[in-house]
Parts: C-alpha cells; sequence; structure tokens
C-alpha cells in the first residue's frame, strides 16, 4: 500500500494535502479536463497554492466562508480546492437563484469575498443593495474574464507562492450548502470535513482508484457532484468537467475519455436512454454508475442494467447527512423498487409522529447518523433542533422527512416525503403511490402528484404527466386509467398534461412551483371514504 492509499484509510485526512501528494507523486497526470483544457496535479497543486495564499492577504481565517456563485469551470474547482487548503470553508452557491435569495445566501454565510461569472454577476444586480460587511465591501472575483469583478489571473497570489500552513480539524467547516430543496426558503448547511471524509470512505465501495476517469455533469454546488467529485480527485483520477448537461455531449465525452464512472440523477438515466444514437456509443470502460437526489423508477434502473455496461449504484441520502443507503443494482436485480440497505456504518429507523420507532415492515420517517452528519443550518439553531431526534440513550439523528419501510431482507422500500402527503377525507395520501400508477401507461414518461384545496375532502389529488415524444392520450383516458389502478380513497380529481415538470439543476421536481401554479384552483374529486 503507498503512502497515499494509508493515509486515505486513516479515520481522517486532509483533503488539499492528499492531493499536494498526489502532485509530487505523478505530476502530469491529469486532475482537470474541461474541453480543449487539461490541468494536471502539478498544475492544479500550483493554483491551489496561490488561491490560499490570496485567501490568507485578504485576511480570510480558518472557519471563515467564501462564496462560489459561477457555471462549472476549472477555475471554480482550483478555487473550492484552494480555500480547503488555507481552512477556509465554501459555500457553492445556485446561479438560477433569484437575486433576493443569492443576496441573503451571500450574506448569511458572511462571505467578504464572492467569485462567481457574468450571469450571476447579472442576477445580483437586480438585487438590492448588499449589507456593509465589516472590514468592508464585499470583493468580487470574476472567473470567466468578465467585468464583473476582478479577473482571477490577477488576484491570484504570484506563481509559486505558498500559504502558510494550516491544521485542519474533523469538525472545522468544510462547504455551507444553501439547500432550499423543493420548500423554498434556504437553509445553510454546515458539513464539517469529517463528514466529507466519511464519503471518501464510502466511496471504497464504488471502485474509484488513480486511473479513475469521473464524467461530471451536475453542478459543483450541488452535493450530487461533490460526494462524486472529491472521491475521485482523493484518490488521484481525472475529473471531466461538462458545464451544462446533453445528452448526445455526455455520450461522446463519455466514449473520447474513456469515463469509468458517472453521477446522475434519475431525469438524465431516462434522457440518455431515450437518445437514439445511446446504443452506438462505446461505454464498455465504465465501472460503475451512481444515482441520487430523485426517485429513480426500477424500470429506468432495470433498462439502465439492460444497455449500459458496469455496475450501478442508486445512492439515498441528504445533503444534511445523517444516514444513507446503497443499492448496488447490478448485484440485486430483484430489489429494483427499493433503495437499498442502510451504508456501512449507519444507524437507520424508522419513527412515527410520536417519535417512536416501528415495528419492522411498518411506514415511519426515516431517522439516520452516521459518521456523515452535518455540523446544523448555519445561523438557525430552532431549524437544527428540529432537524434532530434522539434515541433513549441520547444518541443523534437526522430526521429525513422521507416516509418509509423496511422489506423482510433490511431493504428500505421509500413511499413519499412526508410534507408532500396528502390528507382527503381523513386519509393519508402517499403522491407516490399515483404518480406510480400514472407512470404505468405507456404514453407516460414521468409524473408528479400535489394535493390541492377541495371544498369536500380538505385536499384532493391532482397529478400532472408529460408524455413520452409522439405519445397523444386524453387528460381524462389518463385519469380513467390510473384511478382503475388504485383504492377508492386515493383516486385523481384530475389530470394535466404539461411539457415538461419543473425541476431543479439536479433534476428534483419542484412540487413547490405546481403548488403555486396550480393550488388556487379547486378541484372535486371522487376521492371518498
Amino acid at each position: 500500500m503507498s503512502a497515499i492509499d494509508t493515509l486515505i484509510a486513516q479515520e481522517f485526512g486532509d483533503f488539499a494535502h492528499i492531493v499536494h501528494l498526489h502532485a509530487r507523486e505523478r505530476r502530469d497526470h491529469a486532475a482537470l479536463i474541461q474541453g480543449e483544457r487539461r490541468w494536471s496535479y502539478g498544475e492544479l497543486d500550483g493554483v491551489m497554492d496561490r488561491v490560499a495564499a490570496a485567501l490568507q492577504r485578504h485576511g480570510i481565517r480558518p472557519g471563515e466562508a467564501i462564496a462560489i456563485s459561477a457555471g462549472t469551470s476549472i477555475e471554480y474547482a482550483a478555487v473550492f480546492l484552494g480555500a480547503l487548503r488555507a481552512g477556509v470553508a465554501v459555500s457553492p452557491l445556485a446561479p438560477s437563484s433569484t437575486p433576493a435569495s443569492l443576496k441573503a445566501m451571500i450574506e448569511d454565510c458572511g462571505a467578504r469575498l464572492l467569485f462567481l461569472d457574468q450571469a450571476s454577476g447579472e442576477t445580483l444586480a437586480k438585487a438590492a443593495p448588499l449589507a456593509p460587511l465589516d472590514p468592508g465591501a464585499l470583493i468580487r472575483v470574476a472567473l470567466d474574464r468578465s467585468d464583473v469583478g476582478l479577473e482571477f489571473d490577477a488576484w491570484l497570489a504570484p506563481a509559486g507562492g505558498k500559504p502558510s500552513s494550516v491544521a485542519i480539524a474533523p469538525g472545522a467547516p468544510f462547504n455551507i450548502i444553501y439547500s432550499s430543496g423543493t420548500t423554498g426558503t434556504p437553509k445553510g448547511i454546515v458539513q464539517p470535513h469529517r463528514m466529507r471524509w466519511a464519503q471518501v470512505q464510502r466511496a471504497k465501495t464504488f471502485l474509484y482508484g488513480r486511473d479513475a476517469v469521473t464524467l461530471v455533469s451536475t453542478p459543483l454546488y450541488s452535493n450530487t457532484t461533490l460526494v462524486a467529485f472529491f472521491p475521485t480527485i482523493v484518490h488521484g483520477g481525472t475529473v471531466v468537467l461538462m458545464g451544462k448537461f446533453d445528452a448526445a455531449s455526455f455520450l461522446a465525452l463519455a466514449e473520447k475519455h474513456r469515463a469509468t464512472h458517472a453521477m446522475l440523477v434519475p431525469v438524465q438515466y431516462r434522457r440518455l436512454m431515450e437518445h437514439p444514437d445511446f446504443d452506438r456509443y462505446d461505454l464498455s470502460s465504465f465501472r460503475m454508475k451512481s444515482c441520487t437526489s430523485a426517485p429513480f423508477p426500477a424500470a429506468l434502473k432495470a433498462e439502465v442494467l439492460r444497455r449500459w455496461p458496469g455496475g450501478l449504484t442508486e445512492v439515498w441520502g441528504m445533503t444534511e447527512g445523517g444516514g444513507s443507503t446503497l443499492l448496488f443494482a447490478h448485484e440485486w436485480p430483484q430489489k429494483l423498487h427499493t433503495i437499498g440497505r442502510p451504508s456501512p456504518g449507519n444507524d437507520i429507523r424508522l419513527i412515527d409522529d410520536q417519535g417512536r420507532e416501528v415495528p419492522r415492515g411498518e411506514l415511519g420517517e426515516i431517522v439516520g447518523h452516521s459518521p456523515a452528519m452535518m455540523s446544523g443550518y448555519h445561523n438557525q439553531p430552532e431549524e437544527t433542533a428540529e432537524a434532530e431526534w434522539h434515541d433513549e440513550e441520547g444518541k443523534r439523528f437526522i430526521r429525513t422527512g422521507d416516509i418509509a419501510r423496511f422489506d423482510e431482507d433490511g431493504f428500505l422500500i421509500l413511499v413519499d416525503r412526508k410534507k408532500d402527503m396528502i390528507i382527503s377525507g381523513g386519509f393519508n395520501i402517499y403522491p407516490g403511490d399515483l404518480e406510480a400508477a400514472l407512470v404505468a401507461h405507456d404514453a407516460v414518461a414521468e409524473a408528479a402528484v400535489i394535493g390541492v384545496a377541495s371544498e369536500r375532502w380538505g385536499e384532493t389529488p391532482v397529478g400532472f404527466v408529460a408524455l413520452k415524444p409522439a405519445a397523444h392520450i386524453l387528460p381524462a383516458e389518463l385519469r380513467e386509467f390510473a384511478n382503475a389502478r388504485l383504492g377508492k380513497t386515493q383516486r385523481l380529481a384530475a389530470v394535466e398534461i404539461v411539457d415538461r415538470l419543473p425541476r431543479s439543476a439536479i433534476g428534483k421536481v419542484l412540487k413547490r412551483e405546481l403548488r403555486e401554479r396550480y393550488g388556487k384552483t379547486r378541484f372535486e374529486s371522487a376521492t371518498a371514504t
């Protein structure tokens, strides 16, 4: 075992130091590729030093945060990694945020330095002026050579510059990820270094190594991306960055670079499977594909297994951490309807509305404890307390809001989000059951169900459906098809056909937007006791 492998196997390690060791051992090996640009580990290590030294020049202390709001780029990755070398936390912000949200997140994390691109600069200009930040105004650095901030290369410390050494504590903040999820108000999830390190160690089961080539097609501000990006870099592999996902471009890049790994969300898998030229590409280099962030339909998993070489792993978990499950779909093809078993070292339990554990086989909210747990929500102690559950011995768990049950083999079957549950006529209705009934129709590509106001039942379920290419069917026919497969209390009041479901940048269906767009309409249904 090499010295680097020995460090990776330890209970805790310093990400930035390991990059330095890779640079010493394999200086010319590709670390980051984007388009025709290629940075070796030697080049990346040098720029990380310059970023860290520049942060220290500005007086940014260990534990403080900087913010990044920009599209995916090599410079983005270098700033993130360089900040870690200075012991500085990173707050990666979604460029798609509203002006008010972007402003609020920058102020909440306390960043004195913002790295951005032209698009984010234009968004920020639409917001009210930022509150004054001591000791001065927010410093902006442009990663794309635009005029929205200082030019990145000019901002960097001089070539060859070295930062002061910083000791990294396991509990120190690694990043603050603002996750409005599908609910709206951004909350800053503080992930400590120990949490990210635990994810690196979990990645051993994903077959990362020095010859890994990971194709990244989701944004760098997303936790979905980072759980694949950092293990690749720590193990000395190569990350190929895509600015924006496109099925044809993904397939071409995968073949060109002989990709071994990818972390994708379900909607990306669906678009890849639907691409007419999918089977013409040579994807035999793939070692492991992963999926997270949204429900992964069993039929889609089966199609990926059948047509795409290499293993397939579904990872269920939250940005907040706590507990995760793994489904090695290629090993358990008979369990594709589940999200797998608890990850090694994870304690996952199910509780009822009163916080009591439920018996095996019954439905309950998932709570989890593991080495990968957030410190809490930044500046929101009450929200943090609400997200926690403690067992009788005082052990801390993170509540997920997901409803599930364990099967007889210990695999977890996900039912729905607790907050998405519809209460109609006093009965609990889980949208996932109704969505499955809609998707069972050959014409349906995807579906989402929400509860809308009903004078008779309080709430009643309404379905929104996107059809497959060239498919045609009337909404009433779909409603009749689904209701024939549902119980009396589950029946849909209406079905609407839409061009596409609203989604976040990482593929989560934004039911909040559906509620905002359609929630004022009152549907009356056949839902009854």
